[in-house]
């Protein structure tokens, strides 16, 4: 089982550039099932969910292989599988992402019902009822989710709720369908109009990506083509975090600064300079740091994917900060963690306050997902001492050469294989 060892404390300084967009990178993937001629996409982040999902693609039978930096993926062909075996998508819920596509351009999807962090309860309902609303049939069988339709049609969907997901799986669905669709209540995501731009390379026809409703006027094939993915916005506010917390002073170099407003206004109330350049975005930290309310919302509020990071920053700031999580009900699982390297913080149902500064000794955690991985990492750069890290595969999911990268911003922090399980 790999570790992270940290040393700490340390200050980040220097240059680091942002990688691509996981979050961009998956429904990307999913996107060439829809198309008759080869995709090929540039900047994908070499991430362990990115290479899950070219495992499930070799199995639908839509071939990839790396060009220099690039990924090219095949069509596929006639007789090739329509389902997503359990084996393939337990550690991913993305992997739902190519049940719309299935439907749209082969006429049948199954797909196991997806795995991924456990952040708490992330239904598919959305995604069923919307595909339904189109056309589809759907039913369940033993841990599947089958859907069916010779041909979707075009509909009317209000989303109960906003979901990325659920959105990327209706817009790809309904580029194939007959007619025209309506989507309503989408989320605004940076990445659902990255996904709306790939999509409308390929001859899709889409409006209104990136607004509450966008309209999907369905065309009979999508050819292939070039894309390249947008920049991680959690993945370099991350590193952003990473250095006002340490008192640092940090480039991001392509990061896209209109992507993550939230942040950044957040981090210049909490005493953190902020410069926006044609190079990336620069973060630095030379005085006191300053306690912080945050409440987590979709885009363009303040990204739950960041809300474990910002936890540890307001460990070190002066005063009482609340935190709320309004988009997943279990997503505090990294408060205990950090409370075994001192932290004071105190969580009631869905808000957590946090008390500082309080110094930080390193210790032995444990990650326990996704984000509250890189809070942990956080975290030991500014405990006094080794701080060891189990289970970050975690990490590997959705941050590349995290290790090397920090390591090149002035960071002790090394990867190592442990006997240990």
């Amino acid at each position: 089982m790999d570790q992270f060892r940290i040393e700490g404390p340390t200050r980040l300084a220097g240059r680091v550039r942002a990688g691509g967009a996981k979050n961009a990178a998956l429904p990307a993937l999913a996107a060439s099932v829809l198309a008759d001629e080869p995709l090929v996409l540039e900047g994908l982040p070499r991430v362990r969910d990115l290479e899950t999902m070219r495992g499930l693609l070799e199995h639908l039978g839509q071939p990839s292989a790396w060009e220099d930096d690039a990924l090219c993926l095949r069509p596929g062909g006639s007789v090739s599988p329509d389902d997503a075996p359990y084996e393939l998508v337990k550690t991913m819920r993305a992997s739902i992402l190519v049940l719309g596509p299935l439907v749209a351009r082969r006429g049948h999807g199954r797909v196991s019902l997806p795995g991924g962090c456990a952040i708490g309860s992330r239904p598919i309902d959305q995604h069923l009822a919307g595909l339904t609303a189109l056309g589809a049939r759907v039913s369940f069988d033993h841990g599947y989710v089958d859907a069916r339709a010779e041909r979707l049609h075009g509909a009317r969907f209000r989303f109960a709720v906003e979901s990325v997901t659920g959105t990327e799986n209706l817009l790809m669905a309904a580029t194939l369908a007959r007619g025209t669709t309506v989507l309503e209540n989408c989320a605004r995501e940076p990445e659902v109009v990255d996904l709306a731009s790939l999509l409308s390379g390929l001859g899709a026809r889409i409006e209104g990506a990136g607004e509450g409703t966008i309209r999907i006027e369905g065309v009979e094939r999508l050819a292939g083509g070039r894309h390249r993915v947008i920049p991680d916005r959690i993945e370099s506010g991350t590193y952003l975090i990473g250095a006002a917390l340490t008192g640092g002073d940090v480039l991001l170099e392509g990061a896209r600064a209109d992507h993550l407003g939230a942040l950044l206004e957040s981090l210049e109330a909490a005493g953190a300079r902020v410069d926006l350049g044609p190079e990336g975005v620069r973060v630095r930290r030379e005085a006191g740091l300053f306690q912080r309310d945050v409440v987590t919302a979709p885009y363009p509020g303040f990204a739950t994917d960041l809300q474990a990071q910002w936890m540890t920053l307001m460990t070190q700031a002066d005063g009482t900060s609340t935190i709320v999580e309004t988009v997943f009900e279990n997503r505090f699982q990294h408060v205990a963690e950090l409370a075994r390297l001192g932290a004071d913080i105190r969580v009631d149902g869905r808000t957590a306050r946090v008390h500082g500064p309080t110094p930080l000794a390193g210790a032995r955690v444990m990650a326990t997902d996704l984000r509250a991985s890189a809070s942990l990492v956080l975290a030991g750069l500014v405990a006094e001492g080794e701080t060891t890290i189990d289970r970050i595969y975690h990490l590997d999911r959705g941050y590349e050469a995290m290790a090397a990268k920090l390591a090149g911003l002035g960071a002790r922090v090394t990867r190592i294989s442990s006997p240990t399980s």
